[in-house]
């Protein structure tokens, strides 16, 4: 809860429509300059900056970069943040822009690096083991999509928003983010699918 100058907004209002109005608030306080209320937003999204940076990037280290990329360019971004659509939709954008340009930038592709993914010969491997590497190997087919289906698949499949939320934040029509989703999930399908042979 903030309790730092100026009261959060306070109602009878259902849950999400008082976490919109937090939100609102706070981001109307960070573009003022307040440090506190633009910390306590970086705080409420950091794990989901960090989360879509590593769904696209496919790399833990790119992850952390973009992570620490997008909270110091926040502070100055704010300013240009107008309200025409939800805070979180523009930040998601800003998220996958920067994720995006990281990955052409660094031009490291998970099929272009010395990976980890033959298994040691032992008698009885352990079931986490094998679960590291199947996950793994999920997060390298993910990274392999092309970035028009990774970002629908990511945002929808992984983050949980809708249709329309992810056809904003990408900049396409709702048919076509649900043609890309359909294009990554049958991809990825296939790709899996030698992991239960």
């Amino acid at each position: 809860m903030v309790t730092s100058a100026g009261a959060a907004p306070d109602g009878g209002t259902a849950p999400d429509d008082r976490a919109a109005r937090i939100e609102d608030w706070l981001v109307g306080k960070a573009r003022e300059g307040e440090p506190g209320a633009y910390e306590e937003l970086i705080r409420r999204h950091r794990d989901r900056i960090y989360r879509i940076a590593l769904r696209i990037t496919g790399d833990p280290a790119d992850a952390d970069d973009v992570t620490q990329e997008v909270v110091i360019q926040l502070w100055t971004a704010l300013s240009g943040f107008v309200g025409a659509s939800a805070f979180t939709t523009w930040l998601y954008r800003v998220v996958v822009n920067r994720s995006l340009d990281h990955r052409r930038r660094s031009r490291r592709l998970a099929d272009d690096e010395p990976t980890e993914t033959d298994l040691p010969s032992v008698a009885a491997p352990e079931r986490s083991v094998l679960a590291a590497v199947e996950l793994q190997a999920g997060l390298e087919a993910i990274a392999r999509l092309p970035e028009n289906q990774r970002v629908p698949f990511v945002l929808c499949q992984i983050e949980g928003l809708s249709y329309a939320q992810a056809a904003a934040v990408t900049k396409v029509s709702e048919p076509t983010l649900r043609g890309r989703l359909a294009r990554a999930r049958t991809t990825l399908l296939a790709e899996m699918r030698s992991w239960s042979a």
